[in-house]
């Protein structure tokens, strides 16, 4: 496991959205992990948002919407994979 990037905040289960809040700057085309209790999984990031709008990168401290291919729960850590 790598680096420790973020954790999820919201999940939007008819959307499959998970709101990510970033403790580092992601960009589209990562892969990450998105890790909790019953969550293990890894995934390239194929498209995000802020306030809407796509984006192709976020900044430390933002709050993002990441299309997931699974369940994300809140309390999930999302890490560099």
């Amino acid at each position: 496991m790598d680096k420790k990037i973020g954790i999820v905040t919201h999940y939007y289960p008819n959307i499959g959205v998970g709101i990510v809040k970033l403790d580092e700057k992601l960009d589209v085309g990562t892969t990450v992990c998105f890790k909790g209790a019953s969550t293990d999984f890894n995934q390239t990031i194929s498209q995000m948002q802020f306030e809407h709008k796509d984006i192709e990168s976020a900044n430390k401290g933002q709050e993002i919407g990441v299309k997931v291919d699974e369940k994300v729960r809140e309390g999930d850590d999302v890490f560099l994979a």
